[in-house]
């Protein structure tokens, strides 16, 4: 965008309501749903809290199972408002393509996550990263109430 002086100015992306960085580790996952829950709790959610805390899980389990990097990296949760739908992102420095919705044999102790979160969600995405690396995202349209 420009003015009328000819220069550019930037626009900012909005401040998310909340995030965290983890370590690519087991570990990372109770601490999600527990840092999710603390930082959200303040906002009233009109959704429900239990399912945006196991999509987080899903996400962040499979951030950690399949983000690859040759350096030492993190896995960042990004929770955002929009109008009244909130959104969350997890970023890993894996490859988009990687990311879909396996088939699964009904006594397969897993694989289930996107179509968790694909059933308990609005919507879902899987992007490139803005610095790299993979975004899966999920929307709940109705998850703040109207203000």
């Amino acid at each position: 965008m420009g003015d009328p002086a000819g220069n550019y100015t930037a626009h900012a992306e909005p401040e998310p309501l909340g995030s965290m960085t983890l370590y690519p580790v087991p570990e990372s996952v109770p601490r999600a749903r527990r840092w999710f829950r603390k930082f959200m709790a303040r906002h009233e959610l009109a959704c429900s809290m239990d399912d945006c805390v196991l999509m987080i899980s899903e996400l962040v389990t499979n951030a950690i199972l399949y983000g690859e990097s040759e350096d030492p990296w993190r896995v960042r949760v990004d929770w955002w408002r929009e109008g009244e739908a909130l959104r969350v992102d997890v970023h890993n420095p894996g490859f988009p393509m990687a990311v879909r919705l396996r088939h699964h044999d009904a006594d397969a102790g897993h694989g289930r996550g996107l179509f968790l979160v694909r059933e308990l969600s609005d919507s879902w995405s899987v992007t490139p990263g803005r610095f790299g690396g993979t975004t899966v995202s999920f929307r709940v349209d109705a998850g703040f109430k109207p203000s």
